[in-house]
């Protein structure tokens, strides 16, 4: 029976949700469903001798409550597509409600026209998604939060600063908190770094970024005191890691006695392995919603699950009770309701 992760069971046939597992992340959608109390739905994404996706479900989703696990990370075209067919096929099955948990959101850093003449690709995604037949979004840390406008449907859309917020805390214990300070690794991390300030109680410190072209920037300067304190820098997304290392080494050279960073997503295109081991962060943390393979895991990278979070987001859903006590709030902020 799926179970509550708060007091008492919630006694449900298990025939009532069903996970679904995509290709870019089984790991993840079986530790959800373990987490739920309930197996994996029997089915298979696979490909026919020309390329095309084959998908194949092998048991009764008629008026089930689906819940597909499905990251649009790298290669992203190919994880997007198995979405949108997993979806066509569950609503032809009379699926009463699909719901796409895409921890990673693919696109998101297409979300506006940056030039003349540009796509917003993120917005096709949604439209994308919406026409296939998804009722719900859940997903983590979209690279711009106004994406959730994009969709006719419920988007629910939780932060890593849930999870990071109790690990800083943690490297804090016992030490003096003047001794530590976030640093935001341009501005568009600032309302990021805001949050996690009030969780924490911590200084801010903001680099000033000037990019040069795609995924190459320049870090210009450091608005903050970081001389002889432990800087703890945050961002959603570590594709090539150049923001990231060049800020480390920034913080650092203008005197940070340790440089640690918490981000969401872990892409790690291109060298960003290569970035990250020749540079000034002493340890980085990255959550599971991108599976990393063994060959770029090193000493300096720690991965951290998500499944249990995403787990009692989801049972939330099924059960349709309030989302609230999934967020952290500063004192007197937010309440449950």
């Amino acid at each position: 029976m799926i179970k509550s992760y708060h007091k008492g069971e919630c006694v449900l046939a298990k025939n009532d949700i069903k996970i679904m597992g995509g290709n870019a992340n089984l790991k993840l959608a079986a530790q959800i469903a373990n987490y739920l109390g309930v197996p994996l739905l029997e089915s298979k994404v696979g490909r026919f001798a020309d390329g095309e996706i084959q998908m194949l479900i092998n048991e009764l989703v008629r008026g089930s409550d689906v819940f597909i696990i499905q990251s649009t990370c790298p290669p992203v075209n190919e994880h997007l597509m198995e979405l949108l067919i997993m979806t066509d096929a569950l609503k032809r099955s009379s699926s009463a409600r699909v719901t796409a948990v895409m921890p990673y959101f693919g696109y998101a850093r297409q979300d506006r026209k940056a030039r003349a003449r540009d796509p917003i690709s993120a917005k096709l995604v949604a439209n994308l998604l919406t026409t296939a037949g998804v009722d719900r979004i859940l997903t983590m840390d979209l690279h711009a939060p106004q994406i959730q406008g994009f969709f006719d449907i419920p988007v629910d859309h939780l932060e890593g600063s849930i999870i990071f917020s109790d690990m800083v805390l943690d490297l804090m214990k016992g030490k003096d908190k003047s001794d530590f300070i976030l640093v935001a690794p341009d501005t568009g991390s600032v309302n990021r770094i805001r949050k996690m300030a009030d969780l924490t109680e911590l200084p801010i410190a903001i680099t000033d970024k000037r990019r040069t072209r795609a995924n190459e920037c320049e870090i210009m300067n450091i608005i903050g005191d970081i001389k002889g304190k432990t800087a703890i820098i945050m961002d959603d997304l570590i594709d090539t890691a150049g923001t990231i290392t060049k800020a480390a080494n920034v913080v650092k050279e203008m005197g940070a006695e340790k440089v640690f960073v918490y981000a969401t997503h872990g892409i790690l295109s291109a060298d960003a392995v290569e970035k990250i081991k020749d540079s000034s962060i002493e340890k980085m943390y990255l959550l599971d919603t991108v599976p990393i393979p063994e060959s770029k895991m090193i000493d300096k990278i720690e991965i951290v699950e998500v499944a249990k979070l995403f787990s009692e987001a989801i049972y939330k859903i099924y059960t349709n009770t309030s989302m609230s006590a999934l967020f952290k709030f500063p004192p007197s902020i937010g309440t449950e309701k």
